[in-house]
């Protein structure tokens, strides 16, 4: 009795990871195939320690091969500006009139929060991927990073199986805090104007340039 049990058991998981497999080429293949989006999205940070919750509402617009304007418009209290242009990052905090300069290498690494939600990471070859039961009619992949990153010990993505569109993800960092990102009105292909991903601060704004490598990170989309 406990072998057939135990055999069962291994078809299920076999089966999982197969399914798994197929959905995740599936989906790999059509944000390859895609050249750019937009989206509008819902953020939802906590942290775990203080149990403090924040809520942001937002625009994003992506382009290849990772150009990205993440805008967060809601509360007011919370405007800021992320631009991923092809030579570096601004990050613009109006209330507080500053604006940061950082490198490109912040985003280029495949586990990164930007690389799972535009649909660019690899996770056939960095993650370990486990699918679920399906949630509210969308299949949810659980996300292991082979090579943890403090930012990133795990995630989970909502994947739409009639168009294959990442619809929300959830990513857990080291100290177990979440980062909860919804996207509606994804539009593939949609039109980007070329001066969305540009960024020059305005008048008055302080600029601190971490383009220095030795400069302490600053974490993205938190």
């Amino acid at each position: 009795m406990l072998r057939l049990v135990l055999s069962a058991l291994c078809v299920c998981l076999l089966a999982q990871t197969a399914g798994a497999a197929s959905l995740t080429e599936a989906l790999q293949q059509k944000y390859s195939a895609m050249k750019s989006f937009t989206a509008s999205f819902e953020q939802v940070l906590v942290h775990k320690e203080s149990g403090m919750r924040e809520s942001r509402r937002g625009t994003l617009d992506f382009s290849k091969p990772l150009l990205i304007r993440w805008e967060t418009k809601e509360p007011s209290t919370s405007k800021e500006l992320l631009v991923v242009s092809s030579k570096d990052i601004w990050n613009y905090l109006p209330d507080e009139a500053i604006a940061y300069r950082m490198p490109l290498v912040l985003v280029q690494d495949s586990r990164s929060i930007i690389q799972v939600i535009t649909g660019q990471a690899r996770l056939d070859t960095d993650f370990t991927v486990k699918q679920q039961d399906k949630e509210k009619g969308l299949v949810k992949l659980r996300l292991y990073p082979k090579e943890p990153l403090p930012q990133m010990v795990e995630a989970t993505i909502w994947v739409d199986e009639a168009n294959m569109l990442i619809r929300r993800a959830v990513i857990v960092d080291f100290y177990g805090n979440t980062n909860d990102i919804t996207m509606n009105d994804l539009k593939p292909d949609a039109p980007v104007a070329a001066s969305a991903f540009s960024f020059t601060p305005p008048k008055g704004v302080e600029v601190e340039d971490r383009m220095d490598a030795s400069v302490q990170e600053k974490a993205l989309l938190n």
